[in-house]
């Protein structure tokens, strides 16, 4: 079987595989709905469909803001996350994540296996008024969307195949241990007092740490190295990948309360509040830097914010979160000034907004955490507690410097199986020709394939 045919077969070869297997595994009989709270069970439903939506949001916000040349591709690597990580979770990746713990590493493999128990067995407890299925559906939501934050930094360059083992081998290598470090009772960082309530270290630094380790392994775009400015290709997808994102997060933060209670209330106000901080932060520091008030410069403060606010959402006060919001978008911006008198190509800024903010969110909570927002929390070194201050900076240190190490693994690993770059002939047609054979331009979408034009500005 030759080299191309062989890659032709083989993933559609392990998808029925999979599919087949999943005819034995032995049924279970569902939860008793009595023991459960249906007005928690309503909310974390709907807190579950909103972080979903952020998934198709952060491909508008990354869509809008590559070469026209390249929108269908950069928005794909996003989207394709949802079906990948879908069935990965179900077979082995909510088990490695959330299973029966492995020395506080990893979860056991064959705990719910193929989510065999899921839906019989006793709630996750830390999350006792709601069904376990229910749990891991929502955990998968952040599942997806992590790699799909890396995208933006490798965008431009990246093949679709190479992406897609990527997502396949970060999930259960990077993404499912730091879930279980983190989240899970016996998880180290967890029993170290690490505080992360919605995913600083799980989604934000371990992606931003993957942004990093893949563009130094891809290395620079032509258009980088020959200094060329390139345009956004949509504007307005930016604002409406920001709004999705910004409208999903309240699920994604407000929704890790784990229960329609106060707590939400409040991670729900923290999370808006320094979006609406930060976006305004980044845009005015952009003015008091000489530059005119920018639509991209507010988009992309905004979600600093909310990446920042996401370790703390349940643990800071509602007038902390301005604070952060301001401090992040100032911290981020200076790292992309500085990122931008380097050679290092990280596309869309994926380790400065990300990487970054998650670290300042991360640190910034073990200042201003307060036991009177939350006291299954602690107080932070703002209100007299180094230690808290120190042990979430050792957590910080940890994740990132597993996530780099693990991500340019993989990434080198991906480039001895192949080639994980595009050739320069494919790079400068376009990865949504080269990759999909598929165009987007001005509004329109040509199938190369057929010639046929589908106008969606009528």
């Amino acid at each position: 079987m030759s080299k191309v045919l062989f890659k032709q077969v083989v993933p559609f070869a392990i998808l029925a595989i999979v599919a087949i297997l999943a005819l034995f595994i032995p049924l279970h009989p569902n939860f008793d709905e009595g023991k459960y709270s249906a007005p928690d069970i309503a909310w974390v439903i709907t807190a579950t469909a909103l972080v979903f939506l952020m998934t198709p949001g952060l491909a508008f916000f990354y869509g809008g803001m590559v070469h026209r040349k390249n929108v269908l591709s950069t928005m794909i690597k996003s989207i394709v996350s949802a079906g990948i990580i879908s069935v990965l979770w179900i077979v082995v990746g909510f088990s490695l994540a959330f299973g029966d713990t492995i020395g506080g590493f990893i979860g056991n493999p064959s705990t719910f296996a193929f989510f065999q128990g899921v839906n019989s067995g006793p709630s996750w407890s830390l999350a006792p008024t709601i069904p376990l299925t229910l749990f891991a559906l929502f955990q998968l939501m952040f599942a997806i969307i992590t790699p799909g934050l890396v995208v933006g930094a490798v965008a431009e360059r990246i093949r679709f195949t190479s992406y897609i083992l990527f997502i396949l081998l970060f999930a259960i290598f990077v993404y499912s241990p730091l879930a279980h470090w983190t989240w899970h009772p016996e998880g180290i960082l967890f029993k170290m007092g690490v505080l992360d309530f919605a995913g600083g270290t799980v989604v934000h630094i371990s992606a931003g740490m993957a942004a990093l380790a893949g563009a130094l392994v891809l290395k620079r775009r032509i258009v980088h190295k020959d200094h060329q400015e390139i345009p956004p290709a949509n504007i307005p997808y930016v604002l409406i990948g920001t709004g999705l994102l910004w409208f999903g997060w309240f699920g994604f933060n407000a929704g890790s309360a784990l229960g329609a209670n106060s707590l939400a209330v409040s991670a729900f106000a923290t999370t808006n509040i320094a979006a609406g901080a930060a976006g305004l932060s980044w845009m005015f520091f952009d003015v008091l830097r000489g530059k005119k008030p920018s639509v991209l410069g507010f988009c992309i403060g905004a979600v600093v914010g909310l990446v920042a606010i996401t370790p703390g959402a349940g643990f800071v006060s509602i007038p902390s979160s301005i604070f952060i919001g301001f401090c992040a978008a100032i911290i981020s911006n200076l790292v992309v000034v500085w990122k931008s008198k380097t050679s290092l190509d990280d596309t869309l800024d994926v380790f400065p907004c990300h990487g970054v903010g998650g670290i300042v969110g991360m640190l910034l909570t073990g200042v201003f955490a307060t036991k009177t927002v939350n006291s299954a929390g602690v107080d932070g070194l703002f209100y007299g507690n180094a230690d808290f201050f120190l042990t979430q900076l050792k957590g910080v240190v940890i994740v990132a410097v597993f996530s780099f190490v693990a991500s340019f693994v993989i990434f080198k690993l991906i480039n001895f199986i192949q080639p994980i770059r595009v050739s320069s002939e494919e790079e400068l047609e376009g990865l949504d020709s080269s990759q999909h054979n598929e165009k987007y331009s001005q509004g329109t979408l040509i199938v190369a394939a057929t010639g046929a034009e589908i106008d969606h500005n009528p």
